[in-house]
Order: C-alpha cells, then structure tokens, then sequence
C-alpha cells in the first residue's frame, strides 16, 4: 500500500469533480517498465478518484483480434465521455513498442514512422476538442527492478507475474524506446516520475495532475466560442457545374451493365478478404440525390458476413458526450471487410456548420483533423473512397414531390428535409469547402451528378472497381 497525503487527496477528488461538473474529458497516461511500480501508483490514484466516472483501461500485448483493426482503434473506442476520466495502464505508446518488437505489420502498410505521426494527430485532434491528456512516466533504477522481480519469482502467487514481465523484457530495451518518446513534446508533455520513493511518487502524480487540472479549468472559464458558418454572401460555385442532361444511361443499357459490374464487385469482396485490406466508402450529398440507392445496388451480391452498412442519422445523447469522430471511429472495418458510410464524419463541416451546432473554429479546424483521421485509417492498410452525390435543385424538388405523393416512399420525406431545402445555397459552399479542402491522394473525393440515378449507380461502381484493382494489384507485387 501507499501512503498518500490526505490533503493532496482531498484536493485532487475536489478538482476532478469540477472538471467532470465542467463535461471536460481527462485521459491520464501512465508509462513505465514492467516492474517500476506504475502499477502500484496507478491503483493508488484510481482508488482515490469517483468511481462513478473514472474507468482504467490497460492496455495488453495486441491479440489477432486487434491487429485486424487500425492500429489506434482501441483508443477511439475507449474514450472517456465528457466529464468522465480515463487512466490509460500502458497506452498507445507501449503498444506501438510491442508492434516493433514483435515486428507485427500484418494488416498494416505503412512503416512505424507513420504510425508515430498518427498517434502524434491522434492526441492533437482530442486536445483541440477539448480533452485533457496527461502524461506519466515512472522510473526506477534496473536494479530496483530486479529485486522486485526476484520478490514476485519467490511468491507461487504472483510467480506468473514475474515471468509475464521478463517475457516482454527479453524482446525489448522499454527505457530506450521510450526515451524517443519522451523528448517529444509537441503536443503533450510528460512528467517524469522517480519511484524509489512511492509515497515522493504518488505526491509529485497528485500535485502534477492538479496543476495542470486547475489550468485547465481557468482555461474553460475564459473561452468563450463563437458561432458562425462564415458564409460568403454570393457564392456561387465552381464545383457543382455539370450539364447534367449529358451524365445519363438509358434503362436497357443500365440493366445490361449492372449486374456484370456487382458480380465483380463480390469477386472484388473476396480479394480484399483475401489480402486482408479493409474498404471504406463514404457517401455525401444533396438530400433525395440516391445514396442510399447507390449503396443498395453496390452491396446487392456482397457476402453480408462480410460488409456492415452504416446509415448516419443525428448523434445520440452519448455520442455528442464524446468526441465527434468517436462514433465512427468504433464503426471502422476490420481488415477483410468493406464498410459503408451513408452519410459520415463530414457531418462537422456540413449540418453542424450549416446549422450553428458548432463554434467556428471547431468546424475550421476539422478539416485537418479528418484528413488524419482518414490517413491513419489509410496507414493501416484501408482503401478510402468518397462518393459526393450532386443534384441539380429542380430536380431535387421533383423528387420530393414524388415522396410525398407516393405512399411507398412518403416516409423518406420530412419537414426537415423541406427546411434544408431552404438552405441549399449553404449546403453547397459547405459542400464545395469540404471537398477542396479534404481531397486528399489517400482519401479522394469522386464527384457524380446524380440527376440519373442509373448513371450514378454505375459510375460508383465502376470507381470502386478500378480503385480497389489498383490496390490488389499492388498488394500482390508486395507479396
């Protein structure tokens, strides 16, 4: 057991109850090599921290099942809610060492260089919204260590322990490959904490996280967001400017090159399975422009073990207590697999800066913080596609009619629907912004009129079937 100052304890339950009375999310990371002692500090701080909304989250040698995701997935999904804390027990840092040490790349195609960036964006990214990470490293001497292992060796209870410990020990120097870590201070600095003296080492871990606690919370008190779209006053668009009369097929020849196109699509299926390479395809547009059509015919011969159909709707309660990329991060496809995206984490730059649901510099920043969101997802081995549907306006209205005037198809039109409509100026500079602004050579945008659904359909398909040949073909010469 440790000691721990009463009045530091005090304090610490008195300040993280404001930041939780405040929704501000705290992540507190805790590094160290086996047999340091984090794990004595670690449970010393969550005893003393509520219960209610405190959760520890330890981070284990990757199994199969987490290398079939990207590399910083578990983290995604096991973000704190706001006001909630998380005590991270080896984190993304410990992680990225097993990877090298086991020299683990299945599933994942870019060198580790370029996972250090992504973790590097990763901490950036929740920062900027509003979450505080905190960073720990505890030391001691090797020496002290190997006593403390000779005592686990000694005890029959806690033998197991010793050997789990001198297992990860055989394969790597921690200390070296944590030093690279440690003098990397550009987004989130770390304390150092010397351990030969545990009740010096949970005071100096109290008093670190309340100072910087009590900064951040002076920090929320002064911020004061704004809220504005930052709309041009006459916009007019040079991106959205088809002939759309020009962008058709007919229906016969529709019907002769559907069903050729799908059957290479569920070929296209197994080879992905068969590679290991997840597919994202995201779709965006104009409300009534086919997306959810689009996908159907895309996905019509798929194996349905195979692919997860994500339709987008509005944030649920628990989803806005967390960080917006939060509940897509969790939806992500496991390598092998296909996911689709009807409607996507494009939501920040379109609804919620068209609607005032988010301060201006949250909807600015956004865009860089999903192009590396995207490109972390590209570094572990996924092909990203992004379909944008465009609609002429007159004929969106026609298609509204035609849903409130056929009983089969009335429930796909709502008030709200007819309220966007009167922001169509709006959605389109959001619309032009988004796709300047994220295409990206590891995520491209596909722009598709979307006048003729039938055009749309096969023009998806046949980008979905290029792209996706193009990455096997290079899967194969690396093999």
């Amino acid at each position: 057991m440790i000691s721990i100052d009463k009045e530091l304890e005090f304090e610490l339950g008195e300040i993280t109850r404001r930041t939780h009375d405040l929704n501000i999310p705290v992540m507190i990371i805790i590094e160290g090599a086996p047999a340091s002692g984090k794990s004595r500090l670690s449970n010393a701080l969550y005893m003393s921290l509520d219960a209610k909304y405190t959760d520890f989250i330890a981070t284990r040698p990757p199994r199969e099942a987490d290398l079939r995701y990207p590399f910083l997935h578990r983290y995604w999904y096991h973000l704190p809610k706001d006001g909630d804390i998380n005590i991270h027990f080896r984190s993304w840092y410990s992680q990225l060492i097993e990877y090298k040490d086991y020299r683990i790349k299945r599933n994942i195609n870019a060198d580790f260089k370029q996972i250090e960036d992504d973790m590097r964006n990763f901490e950036k990214t929740l920062t900027d919204n509003g979450y505080e990470i905190l960073k720990f490293y505890i030391n001691t001497d090797k020496e002290v260590r190997e006593r403390h292992l000779q005592k686990l060796k000694n005890n029959p209870v806690l033998k197991w322990k010793a050997e789990e410990f001198q297992s990860r020990l055989q394969h790597h120097d921690y200390d070296l490959e944590m030093e690279h870590f440690l003098m990397d201070e550009t987004v989130c600095p770390w304390t150092r904490i010397d351990f030969h003296n545990k009740e010096e080492a949970a005071n100096t871990l109290y008093s670190s996280i309340i100072k910087q606690l009590k900064i951040r919370i002076k920090r929320e008190q002064e911020n004061k967001p704004q809220i504005d779209g930052m709309f041009q006053r006459d916009f007019k668009t040079g991106l959205f400017t088809f002939d759309f009369d020009k962008e058709s097929i007919g229906k016969n020849e529709y019907k002769d090159m559907l069903p050729a196109l799908q059957s290479r699509m569920r070929e296209i299926q197994f080879q992905l399975y068969q590679a290991k390479i997840p597919l994202v395809l995201v779709y965006e547009g104009m409300d009534a422009a086919g997306k959810g059509g689009n996908i159907k015919r895309t996905r019509a011969l798929l194996d349905p073990t195979g692919y997860k159909n994500n339709a987008i709707g509005a944030p649920a309660d628990i989803e806005l207590a967390h960080h917006y990329l939060w509940r897509f991060a969790k939806r992500t496809p496991r390598s092998g697999h296909i996911g689709f995206f009807d409607r996507s984490w494009y939501g920040r730059v379109l609804v919620e800066r068209i609607e005032g649901f988010t301060p201006a510099s949250a909807w600015q920043r956004a865009y860089d913080e999903i192009n590396n969101f995207e490109k972390s997802l590209y570094n572990s081995g996924a092909i990203i596609i992004k379909f944008f549907l465009s609609l002429d306006k007159n004929e969106q209205l026609e298609r509204f009619k035609e849903r409130e005037n056929n009983p089969e198809k009335r429930w796909k039109i709502t008030d709200e629907d007819w309220r966007n409509r009167e922001k169509w100026d709006l959605y389109l500079e959001a619309s032009e912004d988004m796709i300047r602004k994220t295409d990206t050579a590891h995520a491209p945008w596909k722009v598709i009129p979307a006048n003729d659904k039938r055009y749309a359909r096969i023009t998806a398909l046949r980008t979905i079937i290029k792209i996706c040949e193009e990455h096997l073909a290079k899967a194969d010469k690396r093999v």
